[in-house]
């Protein structure tokens, strides 16, 4: 079954991540099968705009850490490598990844995405490199391994909120509604659950009636401003650091956690700041020190 669905809807095309029994997670294929139907978007004739969304109850809740992060350094999806590591490999993948999320960026038909239930972590990536993002109110989006093991490789925060928001999503690595999301200028618009199916037709609609040329060189220059600000060396820079992440002593911690507890355990803990990575131990609630 496609990890990634294709329709063409008139002058619509609707791209929908498809592994809804694991809330649309990232593993190998989803990333190559989001490109794939990218460029089926722009060949095909007739379509104007992109709307690109998840199926199931959320977006997209970043990579299939129950396919990496518990996979053994020696397994061939293990996102984190024996010692001593080999930096460019780990990079080679990673880039790859963000290359084929970028293929939103890249499209020459504008991509609208819908966000609910979730856009996290790997997930936010996807969502962030779309052209304009409508979220449900009480969707949630934020990058969660910036705590530890994770950098988000296709650095889009920095470019949609500025330095001094990006700084506050990614030294925290918070969550955020789609209102929150709103107000901080991080996506277009944020509204009731009932009502994002509508008004991102009706956006999409709009859009659909100009005529092909004329969006595809207004999003040209729109996103040349962003590329000359130096996107492509923040991405290279971003997704090397990724790398760095799941290789540092607390990386390692954590995948070795990860490992001994299951993911779901790791990831709470991480994401309530519940232990300490670099002393490789709980830390007493409340008391902020090491138990």
């Amino acid at each position: 079954m496609a990890k990634v669905l294709y329709e063409k809807d008139g002058r619509i095309a609707r791209i929908t991540l498809n592994r809804p029994e694991v809330l649309n997670a990232i593993d190998d294929d989803l990333p190559r099968e989001l490109a794939e139907c990218v460029a089926r978007a722009n060949d095909e004739p007739g379509v104007h705009v992109i709307v690109l969304a998840g199926a199931g109850r959320a977006f997209c809740a970043g990579y299939d850490l129950a396919y990496y992060a518990e996979a053994a350094g020696g397994d061939g999806n293990a996102v984190t490598q024996e010692m001593p590591w080999d930096p460019m490999k780990d990079y080679a993948f990673m880039m790859r990844n963000t290359e084929l999320f970028m293929s939103l960026w890249r499209s020459h038909r504008p991509v609208l995405c819908k966000v609910h239930g979730f856009a996290v972590a790997g997930g936010s990536d996807i969502a962030l490199c779309a052209d304009m993002i409508m979220m449900a109110e009480d969707a949630e989006i934020g990058y969660m391994p910036v705590r530890v093991w994770g950098c988000p490789t296709t650095a889009m925060w920095v470019y949609r909120l500025g330095p001094e928001r990006a700084k506050r999503m990614l030294f925290t690595g918070d969550r955020i509604t789609g209102g929150e999301a709103e107000r901080l200028g991080l996506v277009l618009k944020a509204v009731p659950a009932d009502r994002l199916d509508d008004e991102v037709e009706a956006l999409a609609e709009r859009m659909a009636g100009v005529p092909v040329n004329q969006l595809m060189m207004q999003k040209l220059v729109v996103n040349q401003a962003i590329e000359a600000m130096g996107l492509k060396q923040t991405q290279m820079f971003a997704t090397l650091f990724d790398g760095i992440t799941r290789h540092s002593p607390e990386g390692l911690n954590f995948k070795h956690r990860a490992e001994e507890t299951g993911w779901k355990q790791a990831v709470r803990e991480r994401d309530l700041g519940t232990f300490d990575w670099t002393e490789n131990r709980p830390i007493n609630p409340g008391t902020g020190r090491n138990g």
